[in-house]
């Protein structure tokens, strides 16, 4: 497959497959012109937790803060770790939107099913309602393209970012491992229909109701 350089008005400069979802394709042209990114560019880069280095983390962290709030811990994760990170920086390099991303089998009624968790996506207060909440999620939709993922899986209480792109709200009854986020211990199983629950399909299987089991975390 032949890849190529893709540089969008100073928007953002990355290698991707020349069969990349054209919708996609043409939502990141359109972002590109709706909010003048050209004045300024922004960089997505895709990060292995494993691989995050000591400045980065406190980055992370105070971004995390100034988006969360008091509610969220003092580290880079709530409950686990994710697997890796799209990060993105602006053109003084500074940290201004993250996402956090989660790949693991899960069970919906009794069927193995591969799910890429979406977590903790936010942007600097400086760089909201720009759009790059959407580039967030489309850089994830391409990240999917030809990989072994079959859902998109988050947890949102404002889920309009989330319905603008196409995920849909699912009432499951969810089971997962219960952790206690102030002590990092686990207490439990959980059992619930969870209202903040989200999900869109990314590969060749449907979506059904009814059992969800995530073998793991909630996130």
């Amino acid at each position: 497959m032949t890849n190529i350089q893709f540089i969008s008005s100073n928007l953002l400069t990355r290698r991707i497959s020349s069969e990349v979802n054209s919708f996609i394709l043409k939502f990141i042209l359109q972002y590109a012109e709706n909010y003048g990114i050209g004045a300024y560019d922004l960089k997505i880069q895709m990060v292995l937790e494993h691989e995050i280095s000591n400045e980065l983390t406190v980055n992370i962290q105070t971004l995390l803060a100034e988006c969360f709030l008091d509610s969220y811990p003092k580290r880079t994760y709530f409950k686990q770790i994710p697997h890796f990170r799209f990060l993105t920086f602006n053109e003084e390099n500074c940290l201004v939107g993250q996402v956090g991303l989660d790949y693991r089998v899960m069970n919906l009624n009794g069927n193995p099913v591969r799910v890429l968790g979406v977590i903790d996506l936010c942007v600097s207060q400086n760089f909201r309602s720009k759009g790059l909440g959407s580039l967030l999620l489309s850089e994830i939709e391409m990240f999917c393209e030809e990989r072994n993922v079959d859902f998109l899986l988050l947890f949102a209480g404002n889920k309009s970012l989330y319905l603008r792109n196409g995920y849909k709200s699912v009432k499951n009854k969810c089971k997962w491992l219960k952790i206690d986020e102030k002590n990092q211990t686990t207490f439990g199983i959980g059992h619930k229909v969870m209202d903040e629950l989200m999900m869109k399909e990314i590969g060749q299987i449907s979506w059904n109701e009814g059992d969800l089991d995530f073998l793991g975390y909630l996130y």
